[in-house]
C-alpha cells in the first residue's frame, strides 16, 4: 500500500519571526530560505506578512529572485489581507506567486473585528481572490481562529466551507490560532471537515500555548489533513508553533502510512544556524535539536549502552546529524568515563580510571558540567600525584578589597604538624606564597623553589565555569621542575599546583 504525502509548509520567516525579539535581516531570510528548500527539502515557505515594511519588501524580492531562478518560485508563500487588492499589488511587486489570505474562521471575530455579515466577508474575499488569478498568484486561504470557530460557531464554519468549494482556492488553512485545541479536537474537528469536503486540501497550523502541538498535529494528520505548517525550534508567537524536528521524528517514528520529504540529517544544523540569527536560544532539553537530549548523564545508563544499548530508543543521534554524548559530573560512573576516553583514544588501567572517577565526582561537586575537553587536564592531574602526601593545605582565607593588599592567612600540615600564618602580597597567590615563605622560614625545613614560570589553560570551548589548569615551573638548586592543579577558580588551582611542590621537596 502506497504512503499517503503530506505537504510540509514551514513559516519560521513569517509566523516564527512574531517571536518577541526577532527580527531576522533581508541576508539571513534569503539564507535560511535556501536552506530550508535545498537542504531540508520542505515542501513550502511562508517567508512574509505583505506591506509590513520596505525592509520586508526588500527581503521578499530577495528570496523570490532567487526562487525564481532556481526553480523553487511556486514553493513561495507571503501572507496576505481582504484590503480590496493592496496585498496583491504588494505581491506583484515583490515578484511573491502564492498568497496566504487572511480571512476570519470565527463569527466571533467577524463579528467583534470586522463587524461584517458573512456574505459582506465572502464577497470581498471573492474579489481578492479573482483579482489574483488575474495576476497569476495562486490562493491558499487562512480561516483565522478556526478552532474557536469550530468549537462557537461550526455553522459559520461550514457555510464557510461551502463558499470556499467553489473558489478557486488551492488550500484551505485551519489554524488553531489561540492554540486552544485537545489533540481529540484537533482529530474530530478536522475529520468532520475531511468527511465532508474530500475533494478539497485543508493544511493544519497548530500553536502550543498548552504544550500540545505535536499531539494536536499527530492527531490532525491521522484525521485526514493534507498538510501542516511548522516551525523550526518551535518559534513564534506566544509559547510558539508546533516544532519541525519534532513532529517529524514523530511522523517518521509513529505514523508508517505517512510519508514527508524532510531530511532529517539537517534538522540540527539549521536549527542551530536559526538560533544564532534569531537569538531564540533553544531549550537544552528540547528534543530533537537540545544540547542535552543524547547526553547520558547516570553511569548506569551510560553501562547499559555498553550493555546491548539498553537506554537506547529510536531517536539515534546520528539521524539527525548528531552523537550521543556521556556527562562528566557527580553522577558519573566508570562506565561514562570509559566512554569518553574511547572517544579520545586513551585508556587507563582499573586503578587509574578508579582515581579519576573520585576526581570527576568531586569536582562535580563543585562544577555542574565536566566536559569530555576537560579530561586530559583531571587524567593529568591525578596521574600526576606520585609523590607520598607529606604536607596539607588545610584550608585557606583569600581576601581582595579595593583600596587595601591582598591577604591570605593558610593553615596546613607539614609530617602531622600543623602551622598557620597570615601574609599579605601583590595579589591573592603572592599572598598565599609569602605565608608559605614564613611557615618554612619558621620551620627551617627547606628553601622553597623559586616560581619561574606560571601558565593558566583552560579546555576548548569553555565558558566562564570552564575547570582551570595552572601549570607552575619551579627551579631549585637541582633542577627545574613543573606541578599542576585543576580547579574551576584559578586561584585554587594554583595553590594545589603549589601543594604539590611542598610534597616534592619536603623530606
Amino acid at each position: 500500500m502506497a504512503k499517503r504525502r503530506i505537504e510540509i509548509m514551514d513559516t519560521t520567516l513569517r509566523d516564527g519571526e512574531q517571536t518577541s525579539g526577532v527580527s531576522f535581516s533581508a541576508s539571513e531570510k534569503l539564507t535560511i530560505a535556501k536552506l530550508l528548500l535545498e537542504e531540508l527539502k520542505i515542501d513550502r515557505i511562508e517567508i512574509a506578512s505583505a506591506r509590513v515594511s520596505e525592509g520586508e519588501f526588500q527581503a521578499v524580492k530577495n528570496v523570490t529572485n532567487w526562487a525564481t531562478q532556481n526553480n523553487y518560485i511556486d514553493a513561495v508563500e507571503v501572507l496576505t489581507f481582504v484590503d480590496k487588492g493592496v496585498s496583491i499589488q504588494w505581491m506583484i511587486k515583490a515578484g511573491a506567486k502564492v498568497q496566504n489570505l487572511l480571512t476570519k474562521g470565527s463569527l466571533n471575530h467577524l463579528i467583534h473585528q470586522l463587524k461584517k455579515t458573512s456574505n459582506q466577508h465572502f464577497k470581498e474575499i471573492e474579489e481578492v481572490i479573482n483579482q489574483a488569478k488575474e495576476h497569476d498568484i495562486e490562493t491558499n486561504v487562512y480561516l483565522e481562529d478556526w478552532s474557536n470557530g469550530m468549537r462557537n460557531s461550526k455553522d459559520y464554519v461550514f457555510e464557510f466551507l461551502e463558499f470556499l468549494s467553489a473558489q478557486p482556492v488551492k488550500r484551505i488553512m485551519l489554524p488553531d490560532t489561540l492554540g486552544v485545541l485537545t489533540p481529540r479536537e484537533s482529530f474530530e474537528f478536522i475529520l468532520e471537515i475531511r468527511s465532508k469536503y474530500p475533494q478539497l486540501h485543508f493544511d493544519f497550523h497548530a500553536h502550543n500555548d498548552y504544550d500540545m502541538s505535536v499531539s494536536n498535529v499527530m492527531e490532525a494528520i491521522k484525521a485526514g489533513a493534507d498538510g501542516i505548517h511548522l516551525t523550526l525550534n518551535g518559534m513564534g508567537e506566544r509559547a510558539g508553533n508546533a516544532p519541525l524536528a519534532s513532529v517529524i521524528a514523530v511522523i517518521n517514528d509513529f505514523l508508517p502510512d505517512i510519508k514527508v520529504n524532510v531530511n532529517e540529517k539537517s534538522l540540527y544544523t539549521v536549527s542551530k544556524l536559526v538560533e544564532t540569527f534569531s537569538g531564540f536560544m533553544i531549550p537544552a532539553n528540547k528534543p530533537i535539536v537540545g544540547a542535552n537530549v543524547f547526553t547520558q548523564t547516570a553511569g548506569i545508563h551510560a553501562d547499559g549502552d555498553n550493555k546491548k544499548n539498553l537506554y537506547f530508543n529510536d531517536l539515534m543521534p546520528e539521524r539527525f546529524g548528531r552523537k550521543r554524548k556521556y556527562a562528566l559530573g557527580k553522577s558519573s560512573g566508570k562506565a561514562n568515563i570509559q566512554k569518553n576516553l574511547q572517544e579520545l583514544g586513551l585508556q587507563l588501567n582499573d586503578e587509574d580510571l578508579k582515581k579519576v572517577t573520585e576526581r570527576i565526582i568531586e569536582l562535580g561537586d563543585k562544577k555542574q558540567v565536566v566536559t569530555k575537553e576537560d579530561l586530559p587536564y583531571i587524567i593529568s592531574d591525578v596521574l600526576d600525584r606520585t609523590y607520598e602526601e607529606k604536607v596539607k593545605v588545610n584550608s585557606y582565607v583569600l581576601t581582595h578589597s579595593k583600596g587595601l593588599r591582598p591577604s591570605t592567612t593558610v593553615a596546613l600540615t607539614i609530617n602531622g604538624e600543623a602551622h598557620e600564618q597570615n601574609a599579605q602580597g601583590d595579589g591573592q597567590f603572592d599572598a598565599f606564597m609569602n605565608a608559605i615563605r614564613e611557615i618554612y622560614k619558621k620551620t627551617h625545613l627547606t628553601t622553597l623553589p623559586e616560581l619561574i614560570d606560571y601558565a593558566v589553560r583552560i579546555p576548548p570551548g569553555s565558558h566562564s565555569d570552564a575547570l582551570c589548569e595552572t601549570i607552575i615551573t619551579w627551579k631549585n638548586s637541582e633542577k627545574e621542575f613543573k606541578t599542576r592543579g585543576l580547579d574551576s577558580d584559578q586561584t585554587v588551582s594554583a595553590i594545589k599546583a603549589t601543594e604539590k611542590m611542598l610534597n616534592i621537596i619536603t623530606n
